[in-house]
């Protein structure tokens, strides 16, 4: 558990964890990447080696601490979003979900920033992480099976969904996907990317879009993100291009070097606290030295705590063996969707509201809104009876009420009203759909 004498000091947060602990956040890194860390990773793009991780490496609380140190509003702008946080936090855990987004369905533009063609990853990949960002933030991942049981209790789902964006910021049709060739070999952490004019690609408008680059990077990074509050122009998350699910990093293909950015970017901490012993803010991780490389066994007992939540997204494992949130990260991003928080603006965003256009394979379910039952729309000539049809609630619980019969109906008549989505499965692919139970 977290330690309650912090919340004594908690007001002065940004200008004593982030200037002083960010320094020791470095000293706690080098503990367990020294090799990685004692480069410069904001030198300039050219002079950087391409290298294939053996460790997982974040600059995410690197480039925060540049940013404080070039623009020190940024502290106050986080001092308040943290403000926004502990307010909504200690409501009860009732206010919580009535305050709350039930779910809230981010709009994604992957900019995919290439000089080989290795790096020109496929849209087939980019959809491979789309959906394990949705597994693992729905916890519908597989190894969510292997959490430990004492930690069983407080690993849930997250009320964040994710799907590519289906219009432009000029209100056009698009994949989601846009592609730069540039002639810049491997980017750092120095934001280069995320320029057209440094051979990167512009961000589309942050209060609309999650931005996601993959590109390749120097000095063993994996990727970094930008906590919310920074600058407009900036926001978003970097990866590295081959670790993707299905990727060539390996030990890290899975997908979860997007999972953890993206956490970052939903302001959750590195769960060691980037500190000996620190504090992440959450109140359901336990305590830890430092991070996690591999994959350990459990229980690794540091600071008195039941054993390391290595398994944690917002660890350094591999990506096998990271594999759960907890109840406390879910809540905390809550926060920023709730009004006057910093990422409320993305509950509205025209680009996740219009859904693509059906192709002649593809299956959905109408009516949404629907009342009694769900009907299957599927391609011609399709089987109604091939299909494994499931309902679950917006925290991934699958719903025993609604039953399908086999014959192209979902019976929705005991189910209470909400909000759901419906997996429908065939033996090769599965698609997924939110409704709404009237």
């Amino acid at each position: 558990m977290r330690l309650l004498a912090f919340s004594t000091s908690f007001p002065n947060l940004i200008p004593h964890y982030y200037m002083n602990k960010l320094y020791l956040s470095a000293l706690a890194l080098l503990g367990s990447a020294a090799p990685l860390l004692a480069q410069n990773r904001l030198n300039p793009e050219a002079t950087i080696e391409a290298i294939t991780p053996n460790s997982r490496a974040c600059a995410t609380m690197e480039v925060l601490e540049a940013q404080l140190a070039a623009n020190p509003g940024l502290a106050r702008s986080m001092e308040a979003i943290e403000a926004h946080t502990r307010q909504y936090l200690a409501q009860p855990k009732m206010m919580q979900r009535s305050t709350a987004a039930t779910v809230v369905t981010i709009p994604v533009v992957v900019h995919v920033v290439y000089n080989t063609t290795a790096q020109n990853i496929s849209n087939a990949l980019i959809t491979a992480q789309i959906k394990t960002l949705n597994d693992d933030y729905a916890k519908l991942n597989s190894d969510t099976k292997l959490v430990p049981g004492a930690f069983t209790g407080v690993a849930a789902a997250t009320n964040v969904r994710f799907v590519l964006a289906t219009v432009d910021p000029a209100g056009n049709p698009t994949s989601g996907i846009v592609r730069r060739s540039t002639k810049t070999h491997a980017f750092s952490s120095n934001d280069a990317v995320k320029y057209t004019s440094r051979g990167g690609d512009d961000a589309w408008p942050s209060d609309k879009y999650l931005n996601l680059w993959f590109c390749n990077l120097g000095q063993s990074l994996l990727g970094y993100a930008q906590f919310p509050g920074g600058p407009a122009a900036t926001d978003g998350v970097v990866c590295l291009y081959s670790s993707v699910t299905g990727g060539t990093a390996n030990n890290y293909n899975k997908g979860r070097t997007a999972t953890h950015e993206v956490g970052h970017w939903l302001n959750l901490r590195h769960i060691w606290g980037d500190a000996t012993c620190g504090d992440d803010l959450v109140a359901d991780t336990p305590t830890q030295q430092t991070s996690n490389g591999g994959c350990p066994a459990f229980p690794h007992i540091t600071c008195s705590n039941q054993g390391d939540m290595s398994m944690n997204y917002m660890d350094y494992t591999y990506d096998q063996c990271m594999y759960m949130f907890t109840a406390g990260q879910s809540a905390r991003m809550d926060a920023l969707f709730t009004a006057g928080g910093a990422r409320f603006s993305l509950t509205t965003s025209p680009a996740a509201l219009r859904q693509a256009p059906a192709t002649a394979t593809s299956v959905s379910v109408y009516p949404n809104p629907a009342l009694e039952s769900l009907t299957l729309s599927m391609p011609a000539g399709a089987d109604a009876a091939q299909y494994a049809v499931r309902v679950y609630d917006m925290r991934g619980h699958e719903m025993t009420a609604a039953r399908y019969d086999g014959h192209g109906q979902v019976e929705l008549s005991n189910l209470p009203k909400g909000l759901y989505y419906v997996t429908i499965a065939n033996g090769t692919e599965t698609t997924r759909q939110r409704f709404e139970k009237q």
